[in-house]
């Protein structure tokens, strides 16, 4: 008899077959039993009738509790009045633990009772389907790169000084070497990558000390971080929107069940699904003035900004050309406008915000040097960086994805906390 995933199950119709895993939940009507079933994979409803059992095997049946783990032995086949839906006809049960009374029951709960029990609330169906999602966005992700010669090359968590600035640096001692900084991005590391290997990327954990309360903010979170030698602006924009697309195609195609559980409009992401729309930062500024915003040139756009500027446009919107004075030292300027810079920002439509930052970066040592030494940023600690750009620099570009960010656009959830298995924020660190 084949132990079956219950996402498998429609491939043993008739068939008797054990299936493992837990009680969603439960209802019973006389000599019936209706299981909602849960295995990880997917949930299916398993009735269990009294005749087709010992009185025993029936009555352990009768208490068991939503959580409870089992193991079932059943006859999968097709739901009696639900078209393309199965269900289990259930044979013999056998239980591996009746669970307590669960703490977290259908009415409604507040946000702070759901994050103290989060170890638990993420077996809540919701959860099931955004971290199903997320893993699919991760994968589809890594799956665009590798098909387009990246390769991945992984950039070290701890660092010896900061990417962005360090004021939103976690600093730690480090033996007796000084201070050490959780990571903020890969990005610099990756730099040195491109030199050897091509096109390179990374994807994991990354650390902001900013004191953000908003619903797109964690202070630790998931970034995918790319570089690529020899691509300047126009082309890095391109790579950043075919992956986006190849993102959303791979999530419609694999997460039907999870995005009708989330009630996703699947329309809404189809329709980003086409070219997306690019505007410079100067436009945009215009743009968002004459909708009544107070934003002035040279400023950072603000969230209200970033849903003003989407709200009628189904595809997400490049933001290039951004003033020098607002973004890192390493972004090359515009050789038609030495006041700006070839960088872009990347916002989502539906008020989902930004979900990528890139630029081309600095190739010249001597203009890099040179800006670096006018922030007074620390040139020894930075030296490894500057020797890139003395022993064979090219013109190179790179971006950064953020996975919860990115994920929350594919899901359509409102926070951002919901999207990754434990949100870490200024004011919260347990469990």
């Amino acid at each position: 008899m084949p132990t079956v995933f219950v996402k498998d199950v429609s491939k043993y119709l008739g068939q008797e077959i054990e299936l493992k895993g837990w009680v969603r939940n439960i209802r019973s009507s006389g000599k019936l039993l209706f299981i909602q079933f849960r295995d990880g994979t997917g949930d299916i409803q398993a009735v269990v009738f009294k005749p087709d059992m010992d009185e025993e095997t029936f009555e352990s049946a009768k208490r068991l509790t939503l959580e409870s783990s089992l193991i079932m032995t059943a006859i999968p086949k097709l739901h009696q009045k639900l078209e393309n839906t199965y269900e289990l006809s259930v044979k013999d049960i056998k239980v591996v633990q009746y669970a307590e009374e669960y703490p977290i029951g259908k009415k409604e709960h507040g946000p702070d009772f759901l994050l103290s029990n989060r170890h638990l609330w993420i077996r809540s169906s919701k959860q099931w389907a955004n971290l199903r999602v997320r893993h699919t966005v991760y994968y589809a992700i890594c799956e665009y790169l590798n098909q387009n010669s990246f390769v991945r090359f992984d950039s070290p968590i701890l660092t010896p000084n900061a990417c962005e600035g360090t004021t939103t640096l976690f600093e730690l001692e480090y033996f007796d070497e000084g201070m050490a900084y959780l990571s903020q991005s890969g990005q610099l590391y990756l730099e040195t990558g491109i030199m050897s290997l091509g096109r390179v990327y990374d994807f994991g954990p990354v650390f902001r000390a900013e004191r953000s309360k908003t619903r797109k903010h964690l202070t630790e979170f998931w970034m995918m971080d790319a570089e690529a030698a020899f691509v300047e602006h126009v082309e890095n924009m391109q790579i950043q929107e075919d992956l986006i697309r190849f993102v959303i195609r791979t999530v419609l195609e694999k997460c039907k069940d999870e995005l009708a559980i989330l009630e996703r409009d699947i329309e809404a992401l189809k329709a980003a699904d086409a070219p997306f729309r690019r505007m410079t930062h100067y436009d945009a500024i215009e743009f968002l003035q004459s909708k009544g915003s107070e934003i002035t040139h040279g400023s950072d756009l603000g969230a209200a900004d970033e849903v003003l500027l989407t709200e009628n446009s189904p595809v997400p919107i490049f933001i290039e050309k951004w003033p020098k004075a607002i973004k890192a030292f390493y972004m090359k300027r515009d050789p038609d406008n030495p006041d700006v810079v070839l960088g872009d920002d990347l916002i989502a439509p539906e008020g989902f915000g930004e979900i990528i930052g890139g630029s081309q970066r600095e190739d010249d040592h001597d203009l890099l040097l040179s800006r670096m030494q006018a922030e007074n940023m620390p040139i020894e600690q930075y030296q490894w960086f500057l020797d890139l750009r003395k022993y064979g620099s090219v013109p190179h570009s790179g971006f950064g994805i953020g996975l919860e960010r990115l994920t929350q656009w594919m899901s359509g959830t409102h926070h951002i906390r919901e999207v990754i298995p434990f949100p870490r924020m200024i004011y919260r660190i347990y469990p």
